[in-house]
């Protein structure tokens, strides 16, 4: 009996406690129903973890690619003048250019028009009048050229449009795309709407399918004329090295202008989209969570029912010297076992399909004949997918704490298992 009991009780998990819980987890043919449960508790917080991993990823992946190209394209702070027009435009683009922090003023002039190409009906499209140089340094546009170049882009006489609006409109590099503006030559018979044609110079491709199909780039002087602003800008944006930062260097900016002017930031601009981003990404989290709790509730279930076939075993093994907490301990091991190890095969799992979810899309698109994530409803033509690992790490501990939480009270019921009332019902 003692030879029985020390090694029970010897240490926080004892050799023979380990032991004893292993061959419970062992799946045998009169415990068939438990090993099922079982291998259901693991599937369960295994398909849980690896599914709020990707989900997550996603979620991070999506909001930063959009916020790369969203703010790749536009200005994180836009300057509009409130009293007279923008006239000065450069020299005031040269002073914001000198304040710390910022990165580049560009001047611009944006419109609204009805593009036309070879084929198919017309859309509506965005121009934006920029200066050569500018839009070099719009390296999400200028580093994404498909066709064409940009370089002496003010020379060229030509626009740049995007490879889904070419798609959409018949157009290859070289064609002429149409393009007309409600806001054209005042007559006396009232404003005409402008009608005029350009050479497609480049085609760029950013990945973003609103951007791809709506945009056109147009030559600073060029957009001047045609939308009758001639020696003016509209607005000048301001791209600066820290996005998150531009509460402090609005006031700068506002100085350097030496005008009045109205100034707002990339956040007040977008901020329903993100902010909708944010609630979605935290619901999701929310009823993913309930996968691992469903699986940690099957543990209970699976250890309530091991309890009850085990009760003759607990009851000799009570009789032999092996105390209560060696009891709880062993039943403890052998549900924190089911949550350890599925939550370990779900992180791997995870991480498989967060570095393959491109191919994986693609698969399925494939397989089911229908387009995924298409990119005219999510914006991105690709899935992203970007792992942190603080949030990955709170999802492990999650796991691990239900897991373990789903163990305590079978492993209480199982020690507190009377032995002469277990043996008498056997």
């Amino acid at each position: 009996m003692s030879a029985v009991a020390k090694p029970a009780g010897a240490g926080p998990f004892s050799a023979f406690e380990r032991l004893v819980a292993w061959r419970y987890l062992r799946s045998r043919r009169k415990e068939t129903v438990i090993s099922v449960i079982a291998s259901i508790s693991f599937l369960g917080i295994m398909l849980g973890v690896a599914t709020l991993i990707v989900v997550m990823a996603v979620m991070n992946g999506f909001r930063t690619e959009l916020l790369t190209r969203i703010l790749g394209i536009n200005g994180h702070l836009i300057v509009q003048p409130l009293d007279t027009p923008l006239e000065n435009y450069a020299e005031i683009a040269n002073r914001i250019n000198g304040v710390a922090g910022v990165k580049y003023a560009i001047p611009l002039i944006d419109g609204q028009v009805l593009a036309s190409g070879s084929v198919g009906a017309g859309t509506g499209a965005l121009v934006r009048g920029i200066r050569g140089d500018d839009l070099g340094k719009l390296s999400v546009v200028s580093g994404n050229i498909k066709q064409g170049s940009v370089v002496g882009f003010d020379d060229l006489g030509g626009v740049a449009i995007g490879q889904r609006m070419a798609n959409n409109l018949g157009l290859i590099l070289g064609d002429t795309i149409t393009l007309i503006s409600p806001d054209g030559d005042v007559t006396p018979l009232g404003a005409s709407p402008r009608v005029k044609g350009y050479p497609v110079v480049a085609i760029f491709d950013v990945g973003m399918s609103e951007f791809d199909s709506s945009v056109i780039f147009m030559p600073f002087a060029e957009s001047q004329l045609y939308f009758n602003m001639e020696g003016r800008a509209q607005t000048i944006e301001v791209f600066v090295d820290r996005p998150d930062d531009v509460d402090s260097l609005r006031g700068d900016v506002e100085v350097a202008t030496q005008r009045q002017v109205f100034i707002s930031d990339w956040r007040q601009r977008n901020q329903t989209f993100f902010s909708a981003l944010q609630v979605e990404r935290n619901v999701m989290f929310m009823i993913l969570t309930l996968i691992v709790l469903v699986a940690a509730l099957n543990i209970i279930s699976g250890l309530i029912m091991l309890v009850k076939d085990k009760g003759r075993d607990i009851a000799i093994l009570r009789t032999m010297g092996a105390s209560r907490g060696a009891i709880l301990r062993i039943f403890l091991m052998t549900g924190a076992a089911i949550g350890v190890t599925g939550t370990i095969a779900g992180v791997l799992l995870g991480i498989v399909i967060c570095l393959n979810v491109e191919s994986i899309r693609q698969f399925f698109s494939w397989i089911s004949g229908t387009i995924l994530f298409n990119p005219e409803l999510y914006f991105l033509s690709q899935l992203p997918a970007e792992m942190n690992l603080g949030e990955t790490l709170s999802v492990v501990l999650m796991a691990l704490v239900l897991s373990f939480i789903a163990t305590i009270f079978p492993a209480w019921r199982a020690a507190k298992l009377d032995p002469v009332e277990a043996l008498r019902y056997e």
